[in-house]
Order: structure tokens, then sequence, then C-alpha cells
């Protein structure tokens, strides 16, 4: 996921329609806290801003991906992302009968890509599912597939819910950081929640503009509580922030390592795998870190106000690849591969896909060029991306998997 760091004030405004939508989303929530008795935590917030039905991030119609979207991910900077890692899928997917179980495919262009090489490999699957959320979403989906493969477009299913049990294969592509997080703040009293709160009515406050003229202040404010769950107070417990750090603010994303259980404890054979800015736990929570990772994506800018215009913004936390590992472990799977983007991609042959584009024509070679640059160089994604496979019944030695191994930082 790529965007430029802006300050707010900085960043475009919506349209009357879109402010609309993010005014209705906010007053939705708003009733949320008031039900929950003045705060909801934020995982709860999280939630709501990207999934709520018909209002979310996720789940309106505001366009996300690519130049016209809030950013741009590996599939819509090149289609040697696709066809690289169709090379890894390719030998676990050509025996009879297997099926791919992408996780939130976007605008389709990962899909299309994947089945270019796939087909070329003579590996198809005998179906391609996508579970997505969202309707404009699929309606993309299916309108990219019937365009580049109409003849494939009778394998593709969609699902609003994960599969009973895949034969096959997994992708979550830049899926886990978009997982609701909760926030932990290290305080001298000891570590907190930090929740959401319904911001007070200003005194004597003008009436709020028209829809469309500027952008309304923030409708929310933080609060910190006691942290009520057990589970979520043991999981902080463990972690590696050192008790006289008071100040420390971090995410803690138990949904993430449940959807990496569910997704392996599904798995009856293959692999799976997350690809995701990252970390190990011991980076994840390191003591510089003391702010934590979260950032939202507006309009091709990031900043790190998730209460700025709701439904409208993009709110993502890095991953703890530790605790996924961890979770897919327990769930019955095997630690196949933990390795940058940029090793993992050119382990799987990225640099051999590009040279089939013949230098000599530039207008051809030099986007591609520039966009494997992207993906492979250590200030871009190269580095902070990583590739974690999991795989269950499979031992199949796989393109990718070879690459430096990370494991240790896990």
């Amino acid at each position: 996921m790529q965007s430029t760091l802006r300050p707010l004030a900085a960043l475009p405004e919506p349209g009357p329609d879109a402010l609309a939508a993010s005014r209705a989303l906010a007053a939705r929530i708003r009733g949320a806290i008031g039900a929950a008795g003045g705060a909801i935590d934020f995982s709860r917030y999280m939630e709501q801003a990207l999934y709520e039905p018909g209002l979310g991030y996720y789940t309106g119609g505001a366009r996300k991906f690519g130049a016209a979207g809030d950013f741009t991910t590996a599939p819509e900077l090149t289609p040697l992302f696709g066809h690289t890692l169709a090379r890894t899928l390719a030998p676990v997917l050509r025996p009879p009968g297997r099926e791919l179980l992408e996780l939130g495919a976007g605008t389709g262009r990962l899909a299309c890509d994947l089945l270019d090489t796939l087909q070329e490999l003579d590996a198809l699957p005998a179906h391609y599912t996508i579970l997505e959320l969202s309707g404009e979403l699929r309606a993309r989906q299916r309108e990219a597939i019937a365009a580049r493969h109409p003849a494939l477009l009778a394998r593709i299913r969609w699902l609003d819910a994960l599969p009973a049990s895949v034969h096959g294969a997994i992708v979550a592509n830049e899926v886990l950081d978009v997982v609701p997080v909760h926030l932990v703040h290290w305080t001298p009293d000891g570590p907190l929640e930090r929740c959401v709160a319904a911001a007070p009515p200003a005194p004597q406050a003008p009436p709020p503009p028209p829809a469309g003229d500027g952008v309304p202040p923030a409708a929310f404010v933080w609060v910190d509580r006691p942290i009520e769950d057990a589970g979520l107070r043991a999981a902080v417990s463990r972690l590696p922030v050192p008790a006289d750090a008071p100040g420390y603010l971090s995410e803690v994303a138990p949904a993430a390592a449940a959807l990496a259980a569910s997704l392996v404890e599904r798995l009856a054979s293959g692999i799976a795998l997350f690809i995701d800015y990252g970390f190990g736990r011991a980076e994840f929570y390191h003591p510089q870190r003391r702010q934590g990772t979260l950032m939202c994506h507006y309009r091709q800018h990031a900043h790190t106000d998730p209460f700025f215009l709701p439904g409208l913004q993009d709110i993502t936390a890095h991953v703890d690849f530790t605790a996924v590992a961890e979770a897919a472990i327990g769930a019955g799977g095997r630690l196949a591969g933990y390795t940058t983007q940029a090793h993992f991609l050119l382990d799987a042959g990225i640099a051999g896909l590009l040279g089939r584009t013949p230098a000599d024509q530039p207008g051809r070679y030099l986007p591609q060029a520039a966009a494997a640059q992207r993906l492979l160089s250590p200030a871009e994604m190269g580095e902070l991306f990583k590739v974690m496979t999991i795989s269950r019944h499979c031992d199949l030695d796989l393109p990718g998997l070879g690459a430096r191994d990370l494991s240790r930082l896990l």
C-alpha cells in the first residue's frame, strides 16, 4: 500500500455526497458509543469505519485502489507481481480439483494476473473463490475477469464468509493490515485500553456547514479505560513492552491472529500466503516505536488521524507476524517460509519474467522495470512487506520459499 504522508490541512475535500455519507456513518458510530455507555474500544470503531454495511470504507461505493483511489497496491503497480506469485501457487494447484481462495480481491487485477500465468503453466484451479464484502468491488472484479478471461468466469465464485474447507491455496495480499485492532496505552498505572468517545459539543457552536463546504471537525475523542477483556489483558501482559515505558502506544490485533487461525483450520491441504507490511514481535514493539503503526490513507495521502472523515479513508496497522505465525501453527499449520517481499519475488523468478519484455522497447520495458524496482527496493516495498507461507499436509518445494529465511526474527 503506497501513499504520501500529508498534514490534514493539505488533504483534498470530499464531494457533497461523500461528505453526507461520512456524516451518516459518524452518527451511527455515535449511536454505538451511546449504547455502550459512553465509549467503545478502537477495534469496534475501526470495524464500523471500514465495514459498517453500506457506509464503511470497504462496504460503501468509494473508489479505493489505483491512481484514482486512496492508495496503490502491488497488483496495481504491475502484472509482474501476480505473474510471479502464480509460479509459487502453480505446483499446489496443478493436481485435479484444487482451488484458490483470495481474500479481498480489490479491483480483480491480481486475480486476472494469476489466471494469466496459471493458465500458461497448466495449473488453473477448478475453482477460484473470492471472499469479498464490498458489492461495488465484486462488480468491478467480475467486470475485470470477464474482460480478461471470459472463458474462465464460470470458475469464479464469490463468497461473503469463509468456506468450510480449502484444498489448494489461500492468498491474503494486504488483508491482515485492515483487520480491526485494539489500541493499548502504557501508563504509570499500567496498560490501559485507548477507546473512542463522542466529542462534546462546543459551547454556542455555529451550525455545521452545508455538505461540501469544508471538512467538519472530528466527531470523536480518545479516552483511556481499564482493559476489560481478559483475553486482551493476557495478550498485553506477554508483549515485550517495558513496564516502565509510560506513554508507549501500540496496537494489539487478536482478530488478525484469529483470522489466520481460521484460514489454516479450513486449509485441508495446501498453502496459505500472507503478504503484508509488518514485523516480528520484537521489532513491532520496539522501544523506539512509541506511537505504534496506525496509519490512514486518503486520496493517495497518508496521515495518522483515524477520526478524519470516517468511511472515506482506509485505516491500517502493521502486522505482528509473530502473532500470525503462532496462531497458524496452533491451528495445525507449519511455517514453510517467512521472508521479505523482495527476496520472495526474486526467488520466485520476477527477474526472468521482467526479461520477457524486450529492453530495446523502452515504452514497454521501462514502466515495468520501474514498477519492479518499487516492489523490490528496500526504500519502497521490498523490505517492509513480508511474505509468510503456512503449509498444511503439503511438502512441495515451491518457488519463492527458497529465499532468505527470516523466521529467526519472529
